[in-house]
């Protein structure tokens, strides 16, 4: 880990394609598993910035390619899918998709582009940590603060703050998510753990994997939810439509299921305890909204109109729990509804 102060990272510049032409490399840092990529030209010298790995070991048949190569490359899932989608792999000569299947006697090549290197900046920025010690530390997240660096939002997220707080992060996630074990929506507020070692990494990680993580979120949905408790059990993958959308898929999806509980309600609003078994982006927001009942004040998912004109939507993290992955101690934290949320409430509630 470097000293405080900057984190480097990775993001190809332009290179030549197999076929002569120019193409923006566009690997950003956010996509890949190590600090800096493989530097050097083709082995038959015709590729200028980066590499041809030449042949490489067929994965099993019947495989997606970008699951194969995930394991025969050592990278990241998507890191390879990144490669794939910018035509640096070809399956007989041929740039395939992710989900390609892999046949007996396919020949795989993959283009490993040059890398520049760019900076992720501590920054001096207030953290709201809950607790720490030496293997991870928890903290109240605010809301409109995103977790880490990605195109649009270099600065001023959660990981530019930590690296000004900690000398130490988990490097297990890269160079772009150091300690991030697991994420939160910019406009969600409440708790995250931070791993600053990888075996806390690695412990949290597989906590979150056999769903033994307590999590439950505080939400304000619009309508009345009739039933007290209910369970949505309904897979979620990327929208077909629009990419930065998530929605209720039956293919290319993951199983995604969230219990809720009914708080109280108003005459148009509700508000409501969920509590995640898995942990899909935007897994709340995606399930409410499917059910009739997105949450109050999210533009993407629910209606556009915004009628409290609300920066965000009302939703808080408001409980975390999980065995501490070196003492085995079982640690649960609380953070309160934050001032955002209350008001909201009150207002709701002929109060303010």
């Amino acid at each position: 880990m470097p000293e405080r102060g900057k984190l480097r990272l990775a993001a190809a510049r332009r290179v030549k394609m197999p076929d002569g032409r120019e193409k923006s490399g566009g690997l950003d840092g956010g996509r890949q598993d190590s600090g800096r990529w493989a530097n050097g030209r083709a082995k038959d010298g015709s590729q200028d910035g980066g590499r041809w790995e030449g042949e490489v070991e067929l994965p099993p048949a019947g495989e997606r390619l970008d699951v194969g190569l995930t394991h025969v490359l050592a990278k990241s899932r998507s890191y390879v899918q990144t490669l794939i989608e910018q035509g640096f792999v070809q399956v007989n000569g041929t740039s395939r998709k992710a989900n390609y299947r892999i046949r007996e006697g396919d020949q795989l090549r993959v283009f490993i582009p040059e890398a520049k290197e760019l900076a992720v900046e501590a920054e001096n920025i207030p953290l709201a940590i809950v607790y720490e010690d030496e293997e991870l530390l928890v903290v109240n997240k605010p809301q409109g603060m995103v977790v880490h660096p990605a195109p649009g939002a270099w600065s001023g997220t959660l990981v530019n703050a930590l690296l000004y707080h900690c000398r130490h992060l988990s490097g297990i996630n890269g160079v772009l998510r150091p300690g991030i074990v697991h994420r939160i929506d910019k406009d969600t507020s409440g708790l995250l753990v931070v791993a600053k070692t990888d075996r806390a990494h690695q412990g949290l990680a597989a906590q979150i994997k056999e769903h033994s993580m307590a999590r439950r979120y505080q939400a304000i949905v619009h309508g009345l939810l009739t039933e007290a408790e209910g369970t949505i059990d309904a897979p979620i993958g990327r929208d077909p439509k629009e990419r930065k959308r998530m929605a209720v898929r039956f293919v290319n999806s993951k199983p995604a299921l969230t219990h809720y509980a009914v708080l109280r309600r108003w005459r148009e609003y509700t508000e409501v305890e969920a509590r995640l078994e898995t942990g899909r982006t935007h897994q709340i927001r995606v399930h409410m909204a499917y059910i009739g009942h997105p949450v109050l004040g999210d533009l993407l998912y629910g209606p556009k109109h915004n009628p409290m004109h609300l920066m965000g939507q009302m939703l808080h993290a408001r409980l975390l729990g999980f065995r501490h992955p070196v003492s085995g101690d079982w640690l649960e934290f609380e953070a309160p509804l934050p001032e955002r949320f209350l008001e909201v409430r009150a207002r709701l509630s002929g109060e303010g």
